[in-house]
């Protein structure tokens, strides 16, 4: 009984905002914009439609990514409640914490952790397909160092999916404040690209490419069930939420910025998922386009090379914007659980930038481990079981923390209490059932491991059970 209750002992909301105080509030609302459709709008956008449409959905991935839009409403609504009501680092993994107690927290923090983990490296080897192809005509790179290691095809490291995450690393140890301008003028630019891709290929869309729709069901794809399968896959495309969340210790304002900043990104990010895919199915057949970069190969198909050499730039810029937003919310993510010393290596300092290198450098390297060694088709859908979970947790937590009076709800509330909470939960816990059984066996290895750390580790370093 006295272990129950130490693993569930809950963290103060007083002593979290205590701890992150030598984190800098510099982001702004333009800020969060920024940064949050850097996250969401990265390989969402330029390679999910292509290849989910193809394996899964056919054209009817349109309707795939709006059911999973309606999800992330509610759940955005969610976050914003919670992330206005609790403004520290860690999210998800903070709120667990407070509102749950501390097993929890750990769960959802280790699920964040491949989530974002996974979400980097999955993305760095789609920028090294799409800078391959961009360079080709020029550089040729031998093909050992352009894949995960898999020797049987001749690759053994994916040498540019590295560079680029170092790259990525070295900018955010100089602080958010300079980092973050940079950002918000890619994340301009990339829409800007994504705006034209939309308008060219309008007019290449052929009207037999929409038949069918919904492709007859077949080798456990298409059908309608493969609607709700793609919905669960492309959540991978809506990230961004707990980027925004987990930068929370660092936002001016953040009861009201954070709410706006997360509605903000997810209206912007749903219309333009659904034009793309949209256009993107109507210019080439969906059986095509299970490719690496299937905007630029539409582009190519229709013979717009040119074009198809300024969206491949386009990509490259989505994609680093991406990047950046997730290597920042691993490193944030890293430093609350080295705050609460539930993993060694004194991982919760914050360096002279007003940035936790340590958690930086640790989440680099093994990202770039992951992002050089590991084939994208085996990173996206493990993403989607982190982020449901986080979804969920988050969504039954506004039922506990509404009725805590220790904690000030003067923030953004959440509607439809507690009816649309318990939605968003049951929504996300039905699309975590779709994923593959090979996802969810593997997910359950992934958590027993945590759970095991935890237990041997965590528990008895816990700066939270140490306290009298």
């Amino acid at each position: 009984m006295e272990f129950i209750q130490r693993i569930f002992k809950k963290e103060k909301l007083d002593a979290y905002l205590d701890n992150d105080k030598t984190l800098k509030r510099t982001l702004t609302v333009k800020d969060l914009l920024g940064l949050g459709i850097g996250a969401v709008i990265g390989t969402g956008i330029f390679i999910l439609p292509g290849t989910v449409a193809a394996t899964t959905a056919g054209p009817a991935i349109v309707i795939s990514f709006f059911l999973a839009a309606i999800v992330c409403a509610l759940v955005a609504m969610a976050y914003g409640e919670v992330s206005s009501t609790l403004p520290v680092a860690g999210s998800a993994y903070s709120y667990g914490n407070v509102i749950f107690g501390e097993v929890v927290g750990w769960i959802v923090g280790w699920a964040l952790i491949l989530e974002y983990f996974l979400a980097v490296a999955a993305v760095s080897t789609g920028w090294s397909a799409y800078f391959n192809s961009l360079i080709a005509p020029v550089i040729k790179l031998p093909t050992a160092i352009t894949g995960p290691f898999d020797p049987a095809h001749g690759t053994y490291i994916n040498v540019v999916a590295i560079l680029i995450i170092l790259v990525i690393s070295f900018t955010l140890r100089k602080g958010m404040n300079t980092s973050q301008k940079t950002e918000n003028l890619l994340v301009i630019l990339k829409l800007a690209i994504i705006v034209f891709f939309i308008v060219i290929g309008f007019f290449f869309i052929k009207s037999a490419n929409y038949h069918p729709f919904i492709p007859e069901r077949v080798n456990g794809a298409f059908g309608f069930r493969g609607i709700l399968t793609g919905a669960a896959m492309v959540f991978f495309a809506f990230l961004g939420f707990d980027v925004l969340s987990g930068s929370a210790a660092e936002v001016k304002n953040p009861r009201k910025t954070l709410p706006m900043g997360i509605i903000l990104t997810l209206i912007i990010a749903a219309v333009l998922y659904a034009l793309v895919a949209f256009v993107l199915t109507g210019m080439v057949n969906y059986q095509a386009l299970n490719v690496a970069d299937p905007v630029a190969f539409a582009l190519q198909k229709v013979g717009q090379n040119s074009i198809a050499v300024v969206i491949s730039i386009g990509a490259l810029i989505g994609m680093y914007t991406m990047m950046y937003a997730m290597l920042y919310a691993s490193s944030r993510l890293i430093y609350a659980i080295g705050r609460d010393h539930l993993i060694p290596g004194d991982l919760g300092k914050i360096n002279k930038h007003g940035v936790p290198g340590k958690a930086l450098l640790v989440a680099t390297v093994v990202i770039s481990i992951f992002g050089g060694l590991i084939p994208l088709d085996k990173l996206t859908d493990l993403v989607s079981v982190g982020t449901l979970l986080a979804f969920t947790v988050v969504s039954l937590g506004i039922l506990p923390l509404r009725k805590r009076k220790d904690i000030d709800h003067d923030g953004f509330k959440m509607p439809g209490y507690p009816v649309l909470p318990i939605i968003s939960a049951l929504f996300s816990v039905g699309l975590m059932t779709q994923l593959h059984q090979e996802t969810l066996i593997f997910a359950a290895i992934w958590f027993g491991l945590g759970l095991l750390i935890y237990v041997f580790y965590g528990v008895r370093h816990s700066k939270l059970n140490r306290q009298k």
